[in-house]
């Protein structure tokens, strides 16, 4: 792959449709839109659908599917690590998309106001993991569009056009009817579920903010990112009793199953920013976006089937909704993107 100035151009993650990848920066958009071979674009929009399904399904595995690990600080602190490693290895390579491992002091300090909220972003998503259904997933977390256009307003000072504000309110109909119909209804999951969709907006916001301070390189501020969430939550982790409580209750620790499963889970945590990078730069921006929204289709589709959860009639509408709106959303942002 090249490294030119059009692939470390940002695309806001407001522009985005998807929120759930953990590890994922903030997307690049190249300026113009070159046509690929249809074979080229299904096989990076597969490698798109897989490795994202994968990071949703394996968390929710671990947190509190067959693992029943519910330590999600730990959960996310481990596969930071893994995914700090990968990127070790693979900035040690040499011409790569990735470019070598950076860490400045100052600049550092200007990328932690992000990290913050990075850290919240990453532990509120598994928490809303451990507490939810994953077909309730995508509504618990649907908020994330109203967030970006509520935080645009107050701290951008950017107003919203009405399609898009329509989009918003097909969401939060959708939010509202999907809470009152879920039948295994969990306020805690729903509170993560609402912060997580805050953090992925301020997340987005912030991104924009401080690219600069990593000459607008998305793997770059990818280095930071990781490498200071992990010091920002070492302390956390000490202080919250999840090691001692793991030390002393939960046997799963003694296995190699778990740790390749958790390990598996980072491992796919950082393909989805490779995943992403491929995605934007081999499709245009309608297949990304059509893309995004499939993907979660088929995330409600396949959780049902593998987690037999029951979705009762106004849970599945209220899923229809969000789908629906997270959607037209994306549409808008994409048709207001190729008007300017």
């Amino acid at each position: 792959m090249n490294s030119s100035r059009d692939n470390d151009i940002p695309m806001s993650r407001k522009d985005m449709d998807e929120s759930e990848e953990p590890f994922l920066p903030t997307p690049v958009q190249s300026r113009g839109e070159k046509q690929h071979p249809v074979s080229l674009i299904a096989a990076v929009v597969s490698f798109y659908f897989v490795i994202s399904l994968s990071v949703v399904f394996l968390n929710k595995i671990i947190m509190s599917g067959s693992s029943d690990f519910p330590y999600a600080l730990f959960v996310t602190w481990y596969q930071l690590v893994v995914a700090l490693i990968l990127l070790l290895i693979w900035a040690s390579l040499g011409k790569s998309i990735i470019p070598p491992y950076e860490f400045n002091i100052a600049i550092a300090k200007k990328v932690a106001p992000l990290t913050f909220v990075y850290v919240g972003m990453l532990v509120m998503n598994n928490l809303c993991l451990k507490y939810v259904h994953v077909t309730f997933y995508q509504v618990a977390r649907s908020l994330s569009i109203n967030f970006t256009i509520l935080f645009t307003l107050l701290i951008l000072h950017k107003k919203t056009s009405l399609p898009a504000l329509v989009a918003c309110g097909i969401v939060f109909s959708g939010f509202v009817i999907g809470s009152y119909g879920e039948i295994n209804f969990s306020w805690p999951g729903v509170f993560y579920g609402v912060g997580s969709s805050a953090f992925v907006a301020l997340y987005g916001i912030y991104v924009q903010k401080t690219l600069a301070v990593v000459d607008n390189n998305q793997w770059k501020l990818l280095h930071y990112n990781t490498t200071l969430a992990i010091i920002f939550l070492s302390p956390l982790l000490l202080l919250s009793g999840e090691i001692t409580d793991i030390m002393e209750t939960s046997e799963i620790i003694y296995t190699s199953s778990f740790w390749v499963l958790m390990t598996i889970t980072g491992v796919t945590g950082f393909g989805i920013n490779i995943a992403m990078f491929l995605q934007v730069k081999y499709t245009s921006a309608l297949t990304n976006t059509i893309s995004g929204t499939a993907k979660s289709c088929v995330q409600t589709v396949l959780a049902a089937m593998i987690f037999k959860n029951e979705i009762s009639a106004l849970n599945g509408l209220g899923i229809l909704l969000a789908l629906i709106g997270s959607g037209y959303y994306s549409w808008v942002r994409y048709q207001e993107r190729i008007s300017k």
